[in-house]
């Protein structure tokens, strides 16, 4: 007889971004996959940007029967209260890229605070210790946003020559990032800003420059997110990639590209199942950071799993048509998810 598929839920906060849709789409690709399509029964539902509103879909999800819930929670305290009671019910829960601090939940993330000091290190070494910078911050009141943006302003605060001309909130977004740069833009010029520190929006940074008439060698220092259009933008200017055309293409942008991998989500979900087989699972997971710099980009010719393993991370615009579109997509732990995992949420065979 089979056994009885297990019911889970995925807890989504905000969504108005291409990570989190690419993080979705890995999760249902992993709840799919050979490994876990038997044993699990997926349910996603999507709270926004309301942590009254997550409590209340957790406390409907324990009620509807949840065996574990895999989270996106929009702050790392507001559901302590719900998930301590859902543990108290023998519900796993299990957060994802953002944590949550109720001790009985399990959390699978990077070290956010390395993630902002070593990208705002970068920034002040390239800039030679000194010059005027931008700051385009994530989703407020997340633990990847705060994690972030503090880590690096303790790093510019260590740099009196550093000075901080203008900030915004940029949602993780390329066109957040874009409306804000213009807000930024419109009381002063590229001229009067050395470098940009953007959670997402390098790419768009890079876009506008060009459009306002600056040459591809006159390209600002960015230190920012992972979007393949960012990468592409990283390769040597001149490089023949199919289906490159206008700021989606190769331009020898100095940059340094890290990421939250969007894997995170399909993986604390495999943890999850690995939990609901009675498996001892850590209590924070802290994934590898990914890193590209202008010295390590690699252009992925297909795309495949063997092809990442061997070191590529970037795609061309022709199988990745979204410039916003993350590229932080491999991991050793998670076989079951690639390239269309993250595309079109199908699991690899």
């Amino acid at each position: 007889m089979a056994q009885e598929k297990q019911k889970v839920f995925l807890s989504m906060s905000y969504i108005g971004n291409d990570w989190q849709a690419e993080a979705a789409n890995m999760v249902k690709a992993m709840a799919a996959s050979k490994t876990l399509r038997d044993k699990i029964d997926l349910e996603v539902q999507v709270a926004g940007p309301n942590a009254q509103r997550q409590i209340q879909q957790i406390n409907a999800m324990v009620q509807a029967g949840a065996k574990a819930i895999v989270v996106y929670p929009i702050s790392p305290t507001a559901l302590n209260q719900v998930v301590k009671s859902a543990c108290a019910k023998g519900v796993k829960i299990i957060a994802y890229d953002s944590v949550i601090t109720e001790p009985c939940a399990y959390n699978v993330t990077i070290d956010q605070a390395e993630a902002g000091r070593r990208t705002a290190e970068w920034l002040v070494e390239k800039l030679g210790g000194k010059g005027n910078i931008v700051l385009v911050t994530g989703v407020p009141g997340t633990s990847v946003d705060s994690g972030r943006t503090n880590a690096a302003k303790e790093v510019f605060a260590k740099h009196p020559g550093i000075k901080i001309v203008g900030e915004a909130v940029g949602l993780w977004s390329q066109a957040v990032a874009r409306t804000e740069l213009s807000k930024l833009l419109a009381t002063r010029n590229w001229n009067d800003i050395d470098g940009l520190w953007m959670q997402v929006g390098c790419y768009t940074a890079n876009a506008m420059q060009l459009e306002a008439g600056r040459t591809a060698e006159q390209l600002k220092p960015c230190a920012g997110e992972g979007s393949n259009g960012g990468r592409i933008q990283m390769l040597k200017a001149g490089t023949e990639v199919e289906g490159a055309d206008g700021a989606y293409k190769p331009l020898g942008a100095p940059r340094i590209s890290y990421a939250s991998p969007p894997y995170s989500g399909a993986y604390a979900l495999k943890l999850a199942a690995e939990l609901l087989d009675g498996k001892e699972v850590p209590h924070n997971v802290t994934l590898p950071l990914p890193i590209v710099t202008n010295e390590t980009i690699k252009l992925c010719e297909t795309g495949s799993w063997d092809e990442m393993k061997a070191g590529c991370n970037v795609f061309k615009p022709s199988i990745i048509a979204n410039p916003g579109w993350f590229a932080s997509i491999f991991s050793e732990k998670t076989p079951e998810v690639g390239l269309n995992a993250a595309l079109v949420g199908q699991p690899e065979n």
